[in-house]
């Protein structure tokens, strides 16, 4: 009766991460991620521990969890803080048969963090782009003053991947805050009148 306890825990828990993360990131392709790797961290871990199976193979199966690199789109930052939560939720519950008022605070800690450190006011929206400019431009500020004037936002950052002096072009990264407006500019910015 007590593991039904820890496996409600667990649905509650998850709920309530999954509904953090829609509220604040609206990615709902990254839903079904987080209820899979719970879920199924929570089996592996129930099982393991009502078995014979030595606790070394456990840690052995999470080893080999831990090294398999995702192939789709690379994640970001936050999406990676999710995704170890909702293993962290499953291996709580999973692995306790007895639930205490330590699995109740460490429960409520995970989604805690996950609530202040992923908070707007705590941590601004900051997004990322690769522009490829159709100018060739070698000067830190000026390249930053340029930006700022085509995105309408605050440059926070700029990576110089590639300048072409032949083709007239320079390929960069940049990080910058959305206008305040709450405007978010459009994906593919007109660079010299091209797409």
């Amino acid at each position: 009766m007590q593991q039904y306890a820890m496996l409600a825990a667990d649905v509650a828990a998850v709920a309530v991460l999954v509904g953090l993360f829609l509220s604040r990131h609206r990615r709902r392709e990254l839903v079904v991620a987080y209820l899979g790797i719970n879920v199924a961290v929570l089996a592996v871990t129930a099982t393991l521990a009502t078995s014979t199976v030595g606790a070394g193979l456990g840690l052995g199966l999470f080893g080999v969890l831990s090294i398999i690199r995702l192939r789709s789109h690379e994640l970001a930052h936050h999406e990676i803080a999710y995704y170890f939560a909702a293993l962290a939720i499953g291996l709580i519950c999973g692995l306790t048969t007895t639930p205490t008022v330590l699995h109740g605070v460490l429960l409520a800690g995970v989604l805690g963090a996950l609530w202040l450190g992923d908070h707007p006011r705590v941590a601004p929206p900051v997004q990322q782009q690769d522009l490829l400019l159709d100018r060739a431009m070698t000067e830190g500020a000026a390249l930053t003053a340029h930006l700022e004037q085509l995105l309408g936002t605050e440059v926070l950052a700029v990576t110089v991947r590639r300048t072409d002096l032949v083709n007239d072009t320079t390929l960069v990264e940049v990080r910058h805050r959305p206008s305040s407006s709450g405007t978010v500019p459009d994906p593919l910015p007109r660079v010299g009148g091209r797409r």
